[in-house]
């Protein structure tokens, strides 16, 4: 199905706070970014001499770090806002400076990234060192030029959107029209202006009036990527509601529902908890969204609400130990699924710093293992296999030896080529990319 290989590792960080939350590429796939516990947001930037070579494809190298977000204090409420980035979102490249939104629990930031290579010299007001000169003194006038510099990459906030959200922001998502974009938490969605930051309209509110009649919480939300008025969001019960803007001001009432009917036999104490979606994706093309819950990845034709057209297991061989993930907290872990940029295959995170890949139209599957094992620059990665009981073959792991501490929630695939990033844990923090050769 796949042949992958290693391409770069980024250096790993050793402190709890550099723990990655998020990863993004640009609409261009030339730049990645990722966000960590400790606010800042690292840009990675795609080598360009290395485009026309195949050994050298998808080497990326550090572009640009910046400070997101800082830890703040909610004196109101007595509750300390970490500065964790929870999103990173990029928006379409306009002219030679990049932006993008950065999400903590409460605040949404626009950056502008920008290169500086020039500086202005010969000033009629002030010296060289910036201080001003005395206007008696000036006798002549000369013309400022333009002086090359070394390089300077500037990340500069444009846009500060905060006061927003009671709850904890966990989507935000860049509206089609490159205008507006919507940013969800538990209970609420709100649609911005990116030109507007006192003022957001609340498009979705499911608050009940009595907080002890609450069933369900929001968990994802995304924009479709052609209609700026059409959104879904999913929720802990596992459901998914589409709505369009077009309909009514408040989006309570929604388009089109999915849901797939769960079979009563197998319904037990973890049922409802591992149904809850971690994250949706819209393909590329907008005819399907892809789901994530806990067990597995499920695609949706959008014509189609009362079940999915394709269903693939991620770690089945969990469920005979969904209780001690529950003791142990790893069954509330929130799992991201990402497209290629065909949409032809999908990939999503699971334990043991393993990650799998689905091609939708072979219904082939493999699974890869991210370690500082695979480290070197071009080696191979090998498939995995998870043994589930029995004589286990001398490639295969048992399932009783699979690490829980190390999981990869995180994953982004570049937009046009098979070049993927995954993040993963362990101790320090890395982040690697991956070239994907479909094997013949």
């Amino acid at each position: 199905m796949y042949e992958v290989n290693n391409c770069l590792i980024f250096l790993p960080f050793g402190y709890a706070a550099d723990i990655i939350s998020t990863v993004e590429f640009n609409c261009s796939g030339e730049l990645l970014a990722t966000g960590d516990k400790g606010g800042r947001v690292v840009i990675f930037q795609r080598e360009q001499e290395s485009k026309n070579r195949l050994l050298s494809r998808g080497e990326y190298n550090v572009y640009s770090t910046f400070q997101s977000h800082e830890p703040e204090f909610d004196y109101l409420k007595s509750l300390e806002i970490e500065e964790k980035i929870n999103k990173i979102r990029w928006l379409p490249q306009q002219n030679a400076a990049h932006f993008l939104l950065s999400a903590n629990d409460k605040t949404i930031k626009l950056w502008k990234i920008s290169e500086r290579d020039k500086r202005a010299e010969g000033y009629n007001l002030k010296d060289e060192d910036g201080r001003l000169r005395d206007q008696f003194r000036i006798t002549t006038l000369r013309v400022p030029v333009l002086m090359p510099m070394d390089l300077m990459v500037e990340a500069s906030p444009r846009r500060i959107f905060a006061n927003a959200h009671t709850y904890h922001i966990n989507s935000i998502s860049v509206n089609s029209d490159y205008e507006t974009y919507l940013s969800a938490d538990d209970l609420r969605i709100n649609l911005w202006h990116l030109e507007i930051t006192d003022r957001s309209f609340n498009i979705v509110d499911i608050k009940p009036a009595n907080m002890e009649e609450l069933t369900e919480v929001i968990t994802a939300a995304e924009c479709h990527p052609h209609q700026c008025n059409v959104f879904v969001y999913s929720s802990s019960k596992g459901t998914i509601r589409l709505c369009d803007m077009r309909a009514a001001a408040l989006c309570d009432r929604h388009s089109k529902f999915f849901e797939e009917p769960e079979d009563p036999s197998s319904r037990s104490f973890f049922s409802e908890i591992i149904s809850s979606i971690s994250d949706v994706k819209f393909s590329h093309s907008g005819r399907y969204m892809m789901t994530r819950d806990y067990l597995s990845v499920k695609v949706w034709d959008l014509n189609m609400e009362n079940r999915p057209v394709e269903t693939y297991q991620v770690h089945e061989y969990l469920r005979s130990k969904l209780c001690s993930l529950y003791e142990n907290d790893c069954i509330f872990d929130k799992f991201e699924c990402c497209w290629n940029g065909s949409d032809s295959a999908i990939m999503t995170g699971s334990y043991n710093n393993f990650f799998r890949m689905f091609d939708r139209n072979t219904r082939r599957d493999i699974t890869l293992e991210a370690s500082r094992e695979n480290s070197k620059p071009r080696a191979m990665l090998k498939p995995r296999k998870v043994c589930t009981g029995g004589k286990r073959k001398k490639d295969e792991i048992s399932v009783d030896s699979l690490d829980f501490n190390k999981k990869i929630l995180h994953t982004a695939w570049h937009p046009k080529e098979n070049v993927i990033a995954v993040a993963f844990v362990r101790l320090s923090i890395w982040t690697l990319i991956y070239e994907i050769l479909y094997g013949r």
